[in-house]
């Protein structure tokens, strides 16, 4: 469903490794991408590549304004800041579902980046200005019939 008007910027993409942290404190890297678009200016794509499959992870892009500074969520996504093993410091997010949960860090340099990335795109606060409120109601009301 596309709710937007046609005056959204392009969408933000960024690489970035992030690190699954298992039960004993293990990390294991895993090739991630961060996606933000305008015409969905409230969320933040996480994209994980798992071998030959990907993982998606869509949530509120104010968690991850906020947790880069405070802990952020209190539902399926939290996000805070910390710091790593060796002291550096790192942003965890832990992202829980039915089907499990997963527990992930990435550095906090490259979060900011992304952060001020999509910042730039749409300020924080003017993201209604970016949604067609009447497409989405039609595609709501579409697919209730």
């Amino acid at each position: 469903m596309d709710f937007s008007m046609n005056t959204a910027p392009l969408t933000v993409t960024q690489a970035v490794t992030l690190e699954l942290i298992d039960p004993t404190g293990a990390v294991t890297p895993i090739e991630s991408e961060l996606h933000y678009d305008p015409r969905d200016p409230y969320a933040v794509t996480a994209v994980f590549m798992t071998g030959a499959s990907q993982v998606r992870w869509t949530f509120g892009r104010d968690l991850l304004l906020e947790g880069l500074y405070e802990p952020s969520g209190d539902g399926d996504v939290h996000v805070w800041p910390c710091l790593d093993s060796d002291g550096h410091a790192v942003v965890i997010i832990e992202l829980c579902s039915p089907d499990g949960e997963a527990l992930v860090q990435a550095r906090t340099g490259d979060l900011s980046t992304f952060v001020d990335r999509i910042a730039k795109a749409v300020e924080p606060g003017t993201e209604s200005g970016y949604v067609d409120v009447d497409a989405a109601l039609t595609a709501i009301f579409a697919e209730a019939a």
